[in-house]
């Protein structure tokens, strides 16, 4: 295979999963599911519904138990509610740190993983979708333009200078992965976002606005169905 997605069902990761698609084919390109302890499997479900509309193999991982004493509240057992407004507004409340939402060096532990599972599998690429919007504020530090160069970095080395980092959204809003999403016709109606795990997303959610906000930048309508548009 020539490419590994770290596919979470969400809207980003569906955009990369396409873009690898479009590059390689569905034959070459293999989607890392993980799932991390959160309280929902609406991802999982949903990046099971994605692979199987590009044709791509499918493959998951358990990483729930180094997350459980994280109190980042979208995990099993958190103490606090998930917040229901913007980034900007719950960074007000951080004073520059990251948010509750924030689950511990993720995406760095992540990347690890699937660097092990790329080159065991034959890959010499590794697409995630880390993208502008969050890493604004510090709200998700490991999806930063200098966390995404060190780590891509360490991998490449650490691989024997075999396996790169494709992260073809980290200086891109989420209004501009969704314009790329579109023009190459991923499923958006598939995909899971809300951090809530409800039959309807939930609208208000700091990923839900940022999602709905994206579309409207685009003058489209987000296909999928929410229990309220926050304000």
């Amino acid at each position: 295979m020539k490419a590994l997605v770290l596919f979470s069902g969400g809207l980003d990761s569906s955009v990369c999963l396409g873009l690898a698609v479009k590059k390689y084919g569905a034959e070459e390109v293999l989607a890392l599911s993980i799932y991390y302890g959160q309280k929902h499997k609406k991802e999982m479900e949903a990046s099971e519904k994605v692979a199987a509309f590009y044709g791509v193999k499918r493959i998951t991982l358990d990483l729930g138990e180094i997350f459980k004493d994280s109190k980042c509240t979208l995990l099993v057992g958190a103490a606090e509610e998930i917040p229901h407004e913007e980034y900007a507004e719950q960074l007000k409340k951080t004073g520059g740190s990251p948010v509750n939402t924030y689950v511990p060096y993720r995406n760095g532990l992540f990347l690890s993983s699937a660097a092990s599972i790329a080159l065991s599998h034959g890959c010499s690429e590794i697409y995630y979708g880390a993208h502008a919007d969050d890493a604004a504020g510090n709200a998700y530090p490991d999806t930063s333009v200098a966390f995404n160069k060190a780590i891509s970095d360490a991998i490449y080395i650490g691989s024997g200078n075999e396996l790169k980092i494709v992260a073809p959204f980290i200086d891109k809003s989420k209004a501009q992965v969704v314009a790329m999403g579109t023009e190459i016709g991923v499923p958006f109606e598939l995909t899971w976002s809300c951090y809530e795990g409800h039959d309807k997303a939930c609208g208000v959610c700091g990923t839900c606005r940022d999602r709905i906000n994206a579309f409207k930048l685009n003058g489209l309508t987000d296909p999928i169905e929410y229990e309220e548009i926050g304000e």
